[in-house]
């Protein structure tokens, strides 16, 4: 009897419960690790996490910190695929309140940015000797990084007495340095996380396996030398600033000796074109250059409050557009800059997104004969997302867009806002006018439509977007899963 009691779970050895857990699903992995310490101990063996992939966030508060320390001490240093993003916007509050006004400001800042670096060193710090590591994809608040300008340098510099900073950029070119099959590379908006030396850093075999590189920052000079780009032979998908997309760098993605480009993200920010001039970008003839070396290659661009003189230098005839999203504040897009895209993008357009975030709602269909943005549903016979809040969208032209493009337009959303009604057809047509334009764009799409109530997602944080968009628009050309 005493031979029975002793043989049990608790007697059986961990690398047997190890291989029990193998048999389980992830859930109930976790379930079972909550019997016991020791069992709890079994389930942070790397044999069971072969192909673990995390998505980890950051946010306000010390709790948030501690669950993420634990989260990394355990898995950090055999995680296969790591996506860490700050919370969207949980500094939000701070950005849109009144320095001036609020006496207390700078020390809630203070200690928002303290906690943010802290957690950067955490997820850093434990990838440190992880060479396995196949995707590291890191973003940060733009709430931080694109307003710190109004903030007193003082307040940088005591959060930053300690040089976190400087340590956080050099466990990123540690981490670089100890990978081996990194596939994946991003770094949007990490508080200068990346720096033009970074890259150099890269060791030889990841450099060989690397397929994804976005590095973002609003920096200068470029993050992305041409020098190092020209190691990465293997480069399928590359996402910058436009500004930082030149003449050198494509027709450098066009040499023969490397794979064909597949995809490419740019983000044009209009605030910083005084800084970094158009001037030194990709001409028409390196376009045309890159386009016959890489005949599947398609453009993802962003535009942020950029002038419509601006974007129609930007907007080359060559340029393999696929998605197109034009976000402003201060700015109009033109009529005229959308008939450029409707004529040069419309065998190529698929996902379209005009936004503007103005207390006003222009009517670009004045003085025309054609709304703009029916003509562009018309001649883009790809069209699949259509997006639209900002500017005035005509009751009628909506029910012609929905009719015009049928079930093959996957997403319309149009801001409730953003709707007008001609009262000369209201006075023709009984009912309520709402709820007509409903069942008559729901008959054209082939389904239930409704008007969009919440575009926080694309307005707030245009940025955050662009990134997560840049995830699916790369996604399905990268190997993730295969042979390193």
């Amino acid at each position: 009897m005493a031979l029975c009691a002793s043989v049990g779970a608790l007697a059986l050895p961990n690398e047997l419960i190890v291989h029990i857990f193998s048999f389980l699903s992830d859930r109930d992995k976790l379930r079972a690790s909550a019997v016991c310490s020791r069992w709890r101990e079994c389930l942070f063996y790397p044999a069971l996490w072969t192909e673990l992939k995390l998505s980890v966030r950051g946010g306000s508060g010390s709790e948030e910190t501690q669950r993420l320390e634990f989260l990394m001490r355990r898995f950090g240093s055999f995680v296969l695929e790591l996506e860490f993003a700050s919370v969207d916007g949980y500094l939000s509050p701070l950005q849109t309140e009144s320095v001036e006004g609020d006496p207390q400001f700078p020390e809630r800042w203070r200690d928002a940015v303290t906690t943010y670096l802290d957690q950067v060193l955490c997820v850093l710090g434990s990838l440190r000797n992880n060479r396995n590591l196949q995707k590291l994809s890191l973003r940060g608040d733009t709430c931080i990084l694109h307003d710190d300008s109004i903030f007193d340098s003082s307040y940088l510099s005591q959060v930053d007495q300690g040089g976190k900073k400087k340590e956080i950029q050099q466990l990123f070119e540690e981490i670089l340095s100890n990978s081996r099959q990194l596939k994946w590379l991003s770094s949007s908006f990490m508080l200068g996380v990346v720096t033009p030396c970074s890259l150099s850093s890269l060791s030889n075999p990841s450099a060989e396996t690397l397929e994804h590189l976005s590095l973002l920052d609003n920096q200068l000079p470029s993050l992305v030398s041409s020098i190092e780009l020209e190691r990465l032979v293997h480069l399928r998908s590359l996402s910058l600033d436009f500004c930082d997309f030149t003449s050198v760098i494509c027709r450098l993605l066009a040499d023969n000796n490397r794979v064909p480009l597949h995809r490419l993200s740019l983000l044009l920010d209009g605030a910083a074109l005084e800084g970094k001039p158009l001037d030194g970008t990709a001409s028409e003839d390196d376009l045309k250059v890159l386009v016959r070396r890489s005949a599947g290659l398609r453009v993802y661009l962003m535009a942020l409050d950029v002038c419509s003189q601006d974007l129609l230098r930007v907007l080359k005839p060559s340029l393999p557009l696929e998605r197109l999203h034009l976000d402003s504040y201060n700015t109009l897009v033109t009529d005229g800059v959308l008939e450029l895209i409707s004529l040069q993008y419309c065998k190529t357009l698929t996902h379209f997104v005009l936004m503007r975030d103005d207390a006003s709602f222009p009517d670009l269909s004045i003085n025309r004969n054609e709304d703009p943005l029916v003509l562009l549903a018309w001649r883009c016979i790809h069209l699949a997302v259509l997006i639209i809040h900002g500017y005035t969208v005509w009751s009628h032209n909506l029910v012609a867009i929905s009719r015009l493009r049928g079930s093959n337009l996957r997403v319309l959303s149009v801001s409730e806002e953003s709707i007008d009604f001609d009262p000369e057809q209201s006075e023709c047509i009984e009912g309520d006018p709402v709820h007509n334009l409903v069942k008559e764009v729901s008959q054209g799409l082939g389904r239930v439509w409704h008007l969009s109530m919440d575009n926080s997602a694309v307005l707030n944080e245009p940025t955050h977007h662009f990134h997560r968009e840049v995830q699916t628009f790369s996604g399905a050309c990268v190997n993730l899963t295969g042979p390193a």
